[in-house]
């Protein structure tokens, strides 16, 4: 009979991409938190939170981040748009997770070794704005089989993560 595992004793490799989070006025403390958690399982190397009041204290986020707000390194900025141009010039490949008239699956992303990525993910509500859209360097989304057209933006996030990671190599 098999045993269920915890943390202390998982044999994963521990490893951090070459991949950062820019999120476009995410709000919910539940997602944040779940943000931190599902970045902590996929190595992500910086959650960026812009456009975006958000109190790091709160018992929801906390409680649903399980302490990897602690492991995940973050910062806050205002200025979206000055984010995106400073990663540009560092090389980071700008990718937004938004179904649009021009987006991609994320599984077919031809990623170069050794490329860095910022993936750009959006507001629960609204989604990744149109000004951002235009600023990135591509758009992708997850193909879907039923008739809604999103998923909860952590949810969309630890699928593209996971995507991301496995073309990451």
């Amino acid at each position: 009979m098999p045993n269920q595992l915890t943390h202390s004793n998982t044999n994963f490799s521990v490893r951090i991409f070459p991949l950062k989070i820019i999120c476009d006025g995410l709000q919910s403390p539940a997602n944040i938190g779940s943000l931190f958690r599902i970045s902590e399982a996929f190595g992500v190397s910086e959650i960026i939170f812009c456009n975006a009041e958000i109190n790091f204290t709160s018992s929801r986020l906390r409680k649903t981040a399980r302490n990897t707000e602690k492991k995940v390194p973050y910062r806050l900025s205002e200025n979206i748009s000055e984010e995106i141009s400073l990663l540009k010039k560092e090389d980071y490949n700008l990718v937004a997770l938004e179904l649009t008239d021009e987006s991609a699956p994320i599984e077919k992303m031809k990623i170069e070794a050794g490329e860095k990525i910022a993936l750009v993910i959006g507001n629960e509500q609204h989604g990744v704005s149109n000004s951002i859209l235009n600023l990135v360097s591509q758009c992708v989304h997850i193909p879907m089989f039923g008739e809604n057209s999103s998923l909860n933006v952590t949810q969309a996030t630890g699928i593209a993560l996971f995507t991301l990671t496995k073309l990451l190599k």
